[in-house]
């Protein structure tokens, strides 16, 4: 494994040094948190990212939201009734709410709002909100829905991007551009953007829920660990997510910083580009995932803060199964798939520490079968560009996870799904999945999810690696950030002091 070398350390924390000395130091009302990309995509419709939630969500308020047990909390919606055996769903909005060009976020707001993510082209949440039928607005302040078939996940779905509600006025005049201007009505509003810079919103002084504490929120991205963790130390930076592993210990033991370490309801595995050669080939996508280690990546580049991974749903998590076990290296076996016939790829990942250490470490294990794997690495927007084009033979991604297991599985399985990066299909799985989204006990929807998982293991589209953790540090005078599962760093009652 080819670690860091001194001199690079040292001139990426020079480099970070020198950037925070030309940027005046922030005062106690603006917060500054490095992230690990560029968010690709600030529109609920059209984003795939972790990332682009971070920001979102401070943006774009939604129609329900979560606590940190999980549980579907009120948001816009103050309440809500489920009749017709599941089929109709009559949401109560908060009145007097606007959004920050002014005007008002009503019941025709709200309709606009989910049917433009329902029906947009190339929106990511259709599969989302398939089962919708119809968004009815009653009165100004009470929207329907009418399903076609009962679907549990719905309200789960709501606390995320399915929820966030646009300005209608605003993504009527920005059209495409509206990612690059997002216009919500969430406890800041939307600045400026450099891309690869950084991201600044400011404060939403008449916010329905009061005011935030803090005056400015910039977001600057850092792809390298330990480029973040430099500017973290220097000041330039108040908060950062993710915490490089090896980082955890020497922050947790700095008195000027803290440390959040909490569990994440997400997975990180390896896709497979099942349209064209090689990976067209089942045998040979099962080939690459036997001669994974997970126990060993686990410990050796993460330091114990991940779990191996069985599947899509981690332990903790309302469908997790004692049933879908963690996959055991086996290059004898990997050998055995390859049939004597020598394999070479390319995999895709993105810049970055700990990205780049494990594309090596998957790099040796694929080369104990005679595999051959090429590292590519590109900017992440550019690798989900790439991912949704099928343009790679093998690439590195995860998923920061759902509340509901549908979010977890059912758009990365489906025939057309907006996250099946593999352009995987089998009709079986179709047919279960969608059985899944109509049972409303969840016993049932695990016994359903473990059958079309086992077909899922089979074909190997995908391979589970690893479950992550949350990890956030900050400075030790900011407050008010409270640990959600959902990884969603949420910054209206943040304080610096």
């Amino acid at each position: 494994m080819r670690k860091l070398s001194l001199t690079r350390s040292l001139t990426l924390l020079g480099l970070s040094l020198t950037c925070a000395a030309l940027t005046s130091p922030a005062s106690a009302q603006t917060l500054t948190v490095g992230l690990d990309a560029d968010p690709p995509r600030l529109d609920p419709a059209l984003s795939t990212a972790l990332v682009d939630r971070q920001v979102m969500n401070q943006i774009f308020d939604k129609m329900v939201d979560l606590d940190a047990n999980l549980k579907v909390i009120p948001a816009l919606a103050t309440s809500w009734k489920v009749t017709n055996g599941g089929l109709v769903y009559t949401f109560k909005l908060k009145t007097g709410v606007k959004f920050s060009d002014g005007t008002p976020l009503d019941a025709a707001a709200v309709k606009y709002g989910l049917d433009r993510n329902r029906t947009l082209e190339g929106s990511a949440r259709k599969n989302e909100l398939a089962s919708v039928k119809e968004v009815k607005v009653i009165d100004a302040q009470t929207v329907q829905l009418t399903l076609s078939q009962p679907y549990g996940p719905l309200l789960a779905v709501l606390t995320d991007r399915a929820g966030m509600i646009v300005s209608p006025t605003a993504a009527k005049k920005a059209g495409a551009d509206f990612q690059n201007n997002p216009v919500g009505s969430g406890p800041f509003t939307f600045v400026s953007r450099v891309r690869q810079d950084n991201i600044t919103l400011n404060a939403n002084k008449t916010y329905w829920g009061g005011a935030p504490k803090i005056d400015k929120l910039v977001y600057r991205p850092f792809p390298d660990g330990d480029v973040r963790y430099a500017n973290l130390l220097s000041g330039a930076v108040q908060a950062i997510t993710p915490i490089d592993p090896k980082d955890i210990s020497k922050l947790t033991e700095n008195a000027k910083f803290s440390v959040l370490n909490y569990p994440g309801i997400g997975f990180q595995g390896v896709w497979f580009n099942v349209t064209r050669a090689p990976f067209n080939n089942k045998n040979l996508r099962q080939a690459v995932a036997a001669t994974i280690d997970r126990e060993a990546i686990a410990k050796s580049i993460f330091y114990g803060t991940v779990t191996p991974a069985a599947g899509p749903f981690p332990p903790g998590t309302p469908a997790a199964s004692s049933a879908i076990t963690v996959q055991k290296p086996d290059i004898a076996a990997a050998k055995k798939k390859l049939g004597g016939k020598p394999l070479s790829f390319t995999l895709l990942t993105t810049p970055g520490s700990v990205t780049t250490q494990l594309a090596q470490v998957y790099q040796a294990m694929f080369a104990q079968a005679g595999i051959t794997a090429k590292i590519e690495q590109v900017e992440f927007g550019t690798l989900l560009d790439r991912a949704d084009k099928h343009d790679f033979d093998a690439l590195m991604l995860g998923w920061s996870g759902r509340p509901d297991p549908d979010g977890n599985i059912y758009d990365f399985f489906v025939t057309g799904g907006s996250n099946n990066q593999a352009g995987y299909s089998n009709k079986t799985v179709d047919s279960l999945l969608s059985k899944a989204r109509a049972q409303n006990a969840m016993a049932a929807r695990v016994a359903t999810y473990n059958v079309a998982l086992g077909t899922i293991l089979s074909d190997t589209p995908y391979t589970w690696v690893y479950y992550q953790r949350n990890l956030v540090a900050s400075v030790k005078g900011m407050t008010g950030l409270k640990p959600i599962p959902d990884g969603i760093l949420r910054f209206k009652d943040v304080d610096l002091k």
